[in-house]
């Protein structure tokens, strides 16, 4: 069962019951008797105030700022000790007005600590996010560092500094003044976890390992006009991270193939005279051409150098994070990338043999091409020169640039995810909104904007998407409803972090995306919002935008008052529910028996056989819960239908119609 469907965006049947065991044994709240007008329209102050940093109408502000953090890193993959080695310099610059006396970093490895505070939320350290709920989430060190120093001229000194779980204040000797530099020059080693938590990981594929290696290093915290430092703890929601430039090394055994975020700047060091041509060759084809086939995984003569190690060498702009993979038994095949303005990127996939498949990782770069070339087209031109899919064991994550996905997956599903993770280049990587406070911003934006991709590849060979398939459950009821009508469940403005039990997929991804189809749909209307929202990526892109700021940015552009959307949808899980009351001759009586309101289609069949659609519209309920039409020319009524086409999430169908 689909919840809706609409002409461009025809959004899936919603994740099953499996990620709704709250809603059956919660039981809703009885229904409000009387609508209130005085609450839903109530003047609205939306939790970021407008200032000089902030403009009104949603754009950064004339004194916007952001701070800046590069790195340059230099890494050594030990595969028989599953060891990571890193030396790392960090070139922070302090953009804002504000003098910083310490500095915050992220130490993502700690959570993986015996003591991190992670495994005392929720699942106690049991599996999370794709992998076993009941398997025991594997303990390390963490990040166990060797040194720490600031450079200051052209010497460097031992920091003064602090771990507290998964961050890490280092208190400077010499507070960084406004518009000043710093350098952070950090040794560091860690325990590469096994499979766990969809995040960074190794396995065995049929073949040989796979690492897929992400929170690799520690980063800058996130220091903005919100709240100063911003340091969340690590215990499973994703991330915030300020932009910079990225130069970074990894040493692995030779027989090793590394893809990773960002252009490979050494391929004569890394790759065969065969291979390099490969590449040039893919660089200018829209057909996906091999740079290394899987009949040539097992051959010498695919790698340039026997025994020892290799050194990779990636560099990558504008930036949050940088990840990377390696195996010995990938292939690797790639496409050129048709962008906007005569532009041109590169898709690449990498994968072990037995992904290989017609319906399968054959089809994984064509899937990553079209997926980019679309949402370029459709709302901002993608940045960055490579794009890869990953075949491996962090399965469904995102980075920029790097999407890891299933071995195993293949058919509508590898399209899904593919199109899914590619997307997320937009949400959050190219606008940086903070996924640990505002996951809709994230996966809401992401899930809306991947629907269409599903509407529009070959024709709409694989939409409408249905999310349900990423669950057991076969059709589910409409999700949505259950969410409103479960008092367990969070808001949507509610952090990652505090949404109870299973019901953050459904809020966060559903309901989130849900909300931009409705604005889209039925409240502002493809052409206005479209407008809106592509100013609102473009204004954003590379920077920190708060929900205030894109509350505002689709009011002023679309051109309408919402404070009555946000209230509903985002600040609470208000229901809407429109009912017939009764026809009366040529007239029609319809209540609004809910808090949520929006514009809503009837259908009017008078006895003469005459269809007639008409939207009420939510100045409709300003002051009143009810509303009355009356036929022209005083015709009779035969029958009336609000919202014929179940376009929109009415808690109650059966008082819909007489």
């Amino acid at each position: 069962m689909q919840i809706f469907r609409c002409s461009r965006f025809p959004l899936f049947g919603f994740l099953g019951s499996a990620l709704l065991v709250a809603s059956g044994v919660a039981q809703a709240p009885a229904a409000k008797a009387v609508f209130d007008p005085r609450e839903t329209f109530a003047p609205l102050t939306l939790p970021t105030g407008v200032n000089s940093y902030r403009s009104s109408d949603g754009s950064p502000g004339p004194l916007y700022w952001q701070n800046e953090a590069s790195y340059e890193l230099h890494a050594a993959l030990d595969t028989s000790a599953k060891q990571l080695s890193t030396t790392e310099v960090i070139t922070y610059t302090n953009n804002s007005p504000d003098v910083l006396p310490s500095l915050w970093v992220l130490m993502e490895q700690n959570i993986y600590r015996k003591d991190s505070r992670s495994r005392n939320v929720g699942g106690g350290g049991r599996g999370r996010r794709g992998g076993d709920p009941n398997a025991e989430v594997p303990s390390t060190e963490g990040f166990v560092l060797e040194s720490v120093e600031i450079e200051s001229g052209k010497t460097s000194a031992k920091a003064d500094y602090v771990v507290s779980d998964t961050r890490m204040q280092i208190r400077l000797a010499t507070p960084l003044a406004s518009k000043g530099q710093v350098k952070i020059h950090i040794k560091y080693h860690y325990a590469i976890p096994g499979v766990w938590g969809g995040r960074t990981s190794w396995g065995m594929s049929e073949k040989g390992e796979i690492y897929d290696m992400a929170q690799w290093y520690p980063r800058m915290c996130v220091y903005d006009d919100l709240r100063g430092w911003d340091t969340l703890p690590y215990i499973g929601a994703e991330f915030y991270l300020e932009y910079g430039h990225f130069d970074y090394y990894v040493t692995a055994p030779s027989e090793m193939i590394i893809a990773g975020s960002g252009e490979l700047m050494n391929p004569k060091d890394v790759l065969t005279r065969t291979e390099i041509d490969r590449l040039e060759q893919a660089k200018n084809s829209d057909a996906t051409v091999y740079i290394r086939r899987p009949s040539e995984i097992n051959d010498p003569a695919s790698r340039p150098k026997q025994g020892g190690t290799l050194t990779w060498h990636f560099h990558m702009d504008h930036t949050r994070d940088v990840v990377w993979t390696a195996s010995p038994v990938f292939v690797w095949d790639a496409a050129k990338i048709n962008l906007p303005d005569g532009k041109k990127s590169l898709a690449m996939s990498v994968y072990p043999p037995e992904s290989v498949g017609p319906d399968a990782w054959d089809k994984s770069t064509e899937y990553v091409k079209d997926s980019i070339e679309h949402f370029s087209k459709q709302w901002f031109p993608y940045q960055w020169p490579v794009a890869v899919s990953v075949a491996g064991f962090s399965t469904g994550m995102e980075y920029p640039g790097v999407v890891f996905d299933g071995i195993k997956d293949n058919g509508s599903f590898l399209f899904w995810v593919t199109a899914h993770e590619i997307g997320h280049d937009w949400f959050p990587m190219i606008v940086g909104s903070n996924e640990r406070r505002s996951a809709f911003m994230d996966e809401g934006f992401n899930t809306f904007i991947d629907i269409d991709e599903s509407a529009t590849y070959a024709g709409g060979k694989y939409g409408p998407k249905r999310d349900s398939e990423y669950s057991a459950g076969g059709e589910p009821p409409d999700t949505i409803l259950k969410v409103l009508d479960n008092p367990a469940a969070p808001v949507v403005m509610m952090p990652a972090d505090a949404y109870p039990g299973q019901l953050g997929h459904p809020v966060s991804y559903f309901k989130g995306a849900y909300g931009m189809v409705l604005l889209r749909e039925q409240i502002l209307g493809p052409e206005r919002f479209d407008w809106a929202f592509r100013k609102y990526i473009k204004d954003w892109s590379y920077k920190h935008p708060a929900p205030s700021d894109f509350f505002r940015a689709m009011e002023s552009e679309g051109g309408e008052d919402l404070s009555w959307f946000w209230r509903g949808w985002y600040l609470n899980n208000w229901k809407y529910d429109v009912a017939v009351d009764k026809i009366d001759g040529a007239t029609v009586t319809v209540s609004n028996l809910g808090q949520l309101v929006l514009p809503t289609p009837v259908e009017i069949v008078l006895k003469d056989g005459t269809k007639l659609r008409v939207k009420i519209p939510v100045e409709a309920w300003l002051s009143k819960g009810t509303w009355m039409w009356t036929a022209p020319g005083g015709k009779a009524v035969g029958s009336v239908v609000v919202d014929p086409d179940h376009m929109l999430p009415d808690d109650d169908r059966s008082n819909n119609s007489k």
